[in-house]
């Protein structure tokens, strides 16, 4: 069993890794039409990546590292479900690995961003 202080060291890490990414996602938004929209989708679905790993670090539960939502909260216990359905874990998992290349994909809008945060 880890040492409860530790568990703790990490569990704020993450949640303050994932605050981070919520600042810069919420700041940037504020460029309205200049805001670089793939970076606040990218920085909303690190701030869930990073929670989500927070809460099942916090249960004890083992956790791959993967950007993909989805995966991340079918290791919920079934008494903390994620409360995002699927369709928004699919789209967010793609903010963290589709659009953060050059290739044939549609760029988010600003309502996506606000969305997303």
């Amino acid at each position: 069993m880890p040492d409860p202080f530790e568990l703790l060291v990490v569990v704020r890490h993450w949640i303050r890794l994932a605050d981070d990414d919520l600042l810069t996602a919420s700041t940037t938004l504020k460029l309205g039409r200049r805001c670089p929209t793939g970076t606040v989708c990218f920085h909303a679905q690190q701030c869930i990546e990073k929670y989500l790993k927070a809460l099942l670090a916090l249960r004890g539960i083992r956790f791959p590292m993967t950007h993909d939502i989805n995966q991340l909260a079918s290791l919920l216990p079934k008494t903390e479900p994620c409360p995002l359905d699927t369709t928004t874990r699919i789209r967010m998992t793609r903010y963290a690995t589709v659009t953060r290349y050059p290739g044939d994909y549609v760029e988010p809008t600003v309502q996506d961003a606000r969305e997303a945060v």
